[in-house]
């Protein structure tokens, strides 16, 4: 295989944000700084969670992150700094499969690190 088209280690990453106005701007910064191909933005998600030990339940939007796994320490830190929780959620999923075409087009979608 050639090496343009060799494929990266990949990673599904999640993210969780308050609101949809900071899923948005997160999302879309990730992407214009190529910390990821694609992110999917889910409404709706609640999240039940203990906190200073009290248990929580919030509704939430969750972000879906297509990247290299590369670039996750990079990610994580846009995410700390970018984002209002003391403790984002950031969790990172290797991706074991999938299109070629598409893993190539996440390649070429994002910065080497």
């Amino acid at each position: 295989m050639e090496g343009s088209n060799k494929i990266v280690p990949s990673i599904v990453v999640y993210v969780t944000v308050p609101n949809k106005e900071l899923g948005k701007k997160l999302a879309g910064s990730i992407v214009k700084e190529k910390l990821a191909a694609c992110v999917n933005r889910v409404p709706g998600v609640e999240s039940v969670y203990e906190w200073e030990g009290e248990v929580q339940t919030d509704s939430e939007e969750l972000l879906i992150i297509k990247t290299r796994e590369s670039l996750l320490e990079a990610l994580t830190e846009h995410v700390k700094a970018n984002h209002e929780y003391d403790v984002p959620e950031v969790i990172a999923m290797p991706i074991v499969g999938g299109s070629p075409q598409y893993l190539e087009w996440l390649k070429n979608s994002t910065r080497e690190k």
